[in-house]
């Protein structure tokens, strides 16, 4: 077990988190005695290779798999209570735009459910495309614009309920470097500027660590949390910051985390 020693709210609190899916060929150990705390505020990242349990980790705190042990809580309530009270947004791999609707009317979807006023719908898509600096983009089609562009739309679509929590599962993965250089540096000041908290699952070193306030390295298959990283980096870092001692410092300890899990032995 990883105790983070956090006394601030918890925001997510997982306690001996286990999860097994039952195939035709036998059952399948996704995540085994998970325990961490996220804090009000903080941009935490998972971390580890692939099939390590981290996407499963954040859709089980999005209420979309369901733990087969332990206990998880998002603001106090289960994940159930807290997806049906719109506690989180949620930004996927694919930014799962309708080609056939605006981008404006792309982001009001989740407000169009919720049966707000057309004129607070548009307010607010027109608030949130500017924070993700799409303003005068509101009347194109999510075919009209780059991959880059759909992921800001698909973020501010996530945000237009404003919830307090911001969970992102390899939002930028499909990306090219320079393009997802960019949306890094547009993601951490829109973090620090709505002061939401984060959950961000990522296959880069460099983007988790240029990123997060908090680092979560997980294991191969089933998923263990095998280290837990606090950073205090500057909240107006630029790119360049990662080429300071203290990124690389963090950046080898997130290396030698990921290397060291190979070693688990079931």
């Amino acid at each position: 077990m990883i105790n983070d020693g956090s006394d601030h709210q918890s925001v997510v609190d997982i306690q001996n988190l286990g999860l097994t899916f039952e195939t035709t060929d036998g059952p399948v150990y996704a995540l085994s005695d998970v325990n961490l705390q996220i804090e009000q505020g903080s941009f935490v990242s998972f971390i580890g290779p692939s099939g390590c349990g981290k996407t499963t980790l954040l859709r089980t705190i999005a209420d979309l798999e369901t733990a087969t042990s332990g206990t998880i809580s998002v603001n106090g309530v289960s994940p159930h209570e807290a997806r049906m009270n719109r506690a989180y947004g949620y930004v996927f791999q694919a930014a799962a735009l309708y080609p056939w609707r605006t981008v404006e009317r792309n982001v009001t979807l989740p407000l169009e459910v919720m049966g707000l006023p057309k004129k607070e719908q548009k307010d607010r898509a027109e608030k949130y495309l500017a924070m993700v600096d799409l303003a005068g983009f509101e009347r194109k089609f999510p075919w009209q614009l780059s991959g880059g562009m759909q992921q800001r739309v698909s973020i501010a679509r996530a945000l237009s309920f404003d919830p307090a929590l911001l969970l992102m599962d390899e939002p930028f993965g499909a990306l090219d470097e320079i393009v997802r250089d960019h949306l890094n540096e547009q993601l951490l000041q829109l973090w620090h500027k709505t002061q939401k908290t984060v959950v961000f699952v990522t296959h880069s070193i460099p983007e988790a660590v240029f990123l997060s306030s908090r680092i979560v390295v997980m294991s191969p298959r089933p998923g263990r949390i095998i280290d837990v990283i606090d950073t205090d980096f500057p909240h107006d870092r630029t790119l360049e910051f990662r080429e300071t001692p203290k990124f690389l410092e963090i950046a080898h300890r997130v290396r030698e985390g990921l290397r060291a899990g190979h070693s688990y032995d079931d």
